[in-house]
């Protein structure tokens, strides 16, 4: 999907791309208070409701690929998966499907969903009426957007892990 157009300077699109990074540092700002805030509530750490998220958006999974997807080291993930059992969370089952019958999955419990919804009430009550603002190939465009930035960031994350610099080539 393409938008693009020959409008206005390139002194001027420079100045509006970084206002848009601009943005999106102040967004990232604002969410990891908000997530801080609602971790505290919950009486969980950063890290624990960080692996939440990802459990709760992509399990059942392997504790490797939560710790890959969470960029967290395996070794501080369980402690993190101990903290989220105890607290009725999640629970972690045996893998029927895996060769190694010690090999678990992760999957979270919905009970306590209830109690997240509550806490992020507010912010996705303000979002609906941000986003009714806005028509629908708009939100098409931002949505895209979005999804676009959140791949580029896993790229950099990932070559930053893998020690590259921005100036190598992949």
């Amino acid at each position: 999907m393409s938008f693009k157009s020959n409008e206005g300077s390139p002194r001027q699109r420079r100045r509006l791309v970084t206002e848009v990074k601009a943005a999106l540092r102040g967004l990232n700002g604002q969410l990891t208070q908000l997530n801080h805030r609602v971790g505290t509530r919950l009486g969980l750490k950063d890290a624990d409701l960080d692996c939440l998220d990802v459990i709760q958006r992509h399990g059942p999974l392997g504790p490797s690929t939560l710790a890959r997807l969470a960029g967290v080291h395996p070794a501080t993930l369980t402690g993190v998966l101990d903290r989220l059992q105890r607290a009725r969370w999640i629970t972690r089952d045996r893998d029927p499907e895996a060769a190694d019958r010690r090999a678990v999955t992760v999957r979270a419990l919905p009970a306590r969903n209830p109690e997240m919804f509550r806490l992020y009430a507010g912010m996705n009550h303000a979002m609906d009426g941000v986003c009714a603002a806005y028509t629908e190939a708009e939100l098409t465009l931002l949505a895209d957007f979005l999804r676009r930035t959140a791949e580029v960031g896993r790229t950099a994350t990932h070559d930053l892990s893998a020690h590259k610099t921005p100036a190598q080539d992949p």
